[in-house]
């Protein structure tokens, strides 16, 4: 039985996503059928995520979920951070670039006592007419930041040896197809495509 434990914010959590119900639940719709109509091994698939979380909120969690969801056999453990981390509101950093290096470290040195499989997912971009932009919410993003900190992660994944997945490139040249209205989170479409961007990982454990 292989565990796979996703740990995120909104995107992670689905959120606007009416028809499949984000990345995460279509993964775990797969392999249950996988499970159930082929008789492969199980591979269970946790949603973590947390509308709004930031590295700094996962830290204070990330063992107490691992510990409760470790399976005997295989655990993997991906990480989807950064899009809350990177924004600016009230003109500051919600978290620095140093600190969220700092966070994703730690983040990894713990799982590492508990699997070796762990995997850094890029941050998305955002649609055009909120870049630089202050939305509702007070947050402003920019494709900049977005970029470094994606950087940041690419860094960190090999620094670290793991894998590091560039959902960003995927993303980039089809925003207008992949992200919803709210111009930050993918739309159905998006989630399916990060679905089947990450079921060829998973695959190896059926």
């Amino acid at each position: 039985m292989t565990n796979c434990l996703f740990f995120g914010d909104s995107i992670t959590y689905g959120e606007y996503d009416g028809i499949l119900g984000g990345y995460v639940d279509d993964l775990k719709r797969y392999f249950h059928s996988k499970y159930y109509n082929e008789n492969a091994n199980e591979v269970n698939c946790f949603n973590l995520g947390i509308g709004g979380e930031t590295t700094v909120g996962l830290l204070n969690r990330l063992e107490n979920e691992i510990k409760a969801r470790l399976s005997p056999d295989e655990n993997l453990v991906f990480f989807f951070y950064g899009a809350n981390d990177l924004a600016i509101k009230n003109n500051e950093e919600i978290v620095s670039l140093h600190d969220f290096k700092h966070h994703i470290e730690t983040a990894i040195n713990l799982t590492q006592n508990y699997t070796p499989h762990i995997f850094l997912i890029s941050i998305l971009p955002i649609a055009s007419e909120i870049d630089g932009v202050v939305v509702a919410s007070g947050k402003l993003r920019t494709t900049e930041r977005i970029k470094l900190f994606n950087q940041q992660l690419k860094e960190i994944a090999y620094a670290h040896q793991i894998p590091y997945l560039d959902i960003y490139s995927v993303f980039e040249s089809r925003k207008v197809e992949l992200i919803s209205k709210d111009n930050v989170h993918p739309n159905e479409k998006g989630y399916a495509l990060i679905s089947d961007l990450i079921k060829p990982i998973l695959d190896k454990y059926l």
